[in-house]
């Protein structure tokens, strides 16, 4: 460092007294690069973005899940603990993502068709797949 400017370097900073000092973050973003295309990326992040489609559910899956459903209903007063794997639709485009949660059955509504944990959460009957728990009685193999 040449000497001319040494006198300089300890120095208290200026502040304005009629402005508020601004942030690191404000600062940097002065000199971020400006983006012509605004949202773009993000555009093209939710086209490439995967979703699955509904699987149908054959007669002996519907069989089997309302199977299910009238045995939680016998027991809804013991809150049986189960694993739904259901459909999710997407919010933003179509088709959605199978997801699985396990949970204490609260209630199961005949209208709307829905189950009702303990948690809160709510998942109708025609978005669910299967329907698991150790309380359902093993079938014998034919």
């Amino acid at each position: 460092m040449t000497d001319q400017y040494r006198d300089m370097l300890y120095l208290p900073h200026k502040q304005s007294a009629t402005r508020k000092h601004m942030s690191v973050h404000d600062r940097a973003a002065q000199f971020a690069p400006f983006a012509a295309l605004t949202g773009y990326d993000s555009a093209i992040d939710e086209t490439a973005r995967f979703t699955e489609d509904r699987l149908p559910r054959s007669e002996a899956d519907e069989e089997l899940l309302n199977e299910r459903v009238r045995f939680l209903s016998e027991r809804i007063a013991e809150q049986p603990e189960v694993t739904v794997t259901y459909f999710l639709p997407d919010e933003r485009k179509a088709g959605g993502a199978y997801v699985a949660c396990t949970g204490r059955v609260k209630r199961i509504e005949p209208l709307p068709q829905r189950i009702l944990f303990t948690d809160g959460r709510e998942i109708p009957l025609e978005d669910i797949l299967t329907i698991e728990s150790p309380l359902f009685p093993k079938k014998e193999p034919d």
